[in-house]
């Protein structure tokens, strides 16, 4: 090939323009810029002050979520209420999406786009190949220091979930393990309940 077709391919093959809602500000993005970038993707967290973009879903995320939904409204006290893929805004440059909240029910407003730490009961992350890191560590991190008093954290293992429960110890501003689930959830807290994770297989 000769040196001007080759330059002309490379030319051709040149990176995208950047576009404008990617192109973080000096100090970084803020928790509100999430509602007010244009054309930002569904699903787009705030962490540490960038934009994380989040990957398509595999099916087993997607089950996993709709039976845990399921199952979380059905046992949910009156005071309760279940948000899925929600943000909450831990501060100005900390806005995470969990896959689903329980949250107080006197904090809903059907406007809302995100809910403030104080009002969420558990976050819950069904773990994704794209996201180990932010589920397993820096997410679960920021929901501690946030005040959030339980998480789940849900991993397939051999197509099955396994939910690994935690609970705050406000001394520490951390999580302690308080359970490893395989076939069955049995948890009292936030609030009681029961669920058959093998179900997943049948749905």
């Amino acid at each position: 090939m000769s040196s001007e077709k080759h330059e002309r391919k490379e030319q051709s093959m040149g990176a995208q323009p950047v576009p404008d809602w990617m192109v973080p500000p000096v100090d970084g993005f803020r928790s509100q810029d999430l509602d007010t970038l244009p054309d930002l993707p569904p699903h787009t967290e705030l962490i540490d002050g960038s934009l994380v973009l989040v990957s398509p879903q595999k099916g087993f995320h997607s089950i996993v979520l709709d039976h845990l939904v399921q199952a979380l409204r059905t046992a949910a006290p009156d005071h309760y209420r279940v948000r899925r893929e929600m943000t909450v805004t831990l501060g100005p440059r900390q806005r995470p999406e969990p896959n689903l909240m329980v949250v107080r029910a006197c904090s809903i407003d059907n406007e809302q786009t995100t809910f403030a730490p104080q009002d969420v009961a558990l976050a819950v992350e069904v773990v994704s190949p794209e996201s180990t890191e932010r589920d397993r560590n820096r997410k679960p991190s920021l929901y501690a220091g946030a005040g959030i008093a339980y998480m789940w954290r849900v991993e397939n293992i051999d197509g099955l979930p396994v939910v690994y429960t935690y609970e705050l110890d406000p001394a520490g501003h951390a999580y302690g393990l308080t359970g490893i689930h395989h076939d069955r959830l049995r948890t009292v807290r936030p609030y009681p309940l029961q669920v058959d994770l093998t179900e997943v297989t049948r749905l």
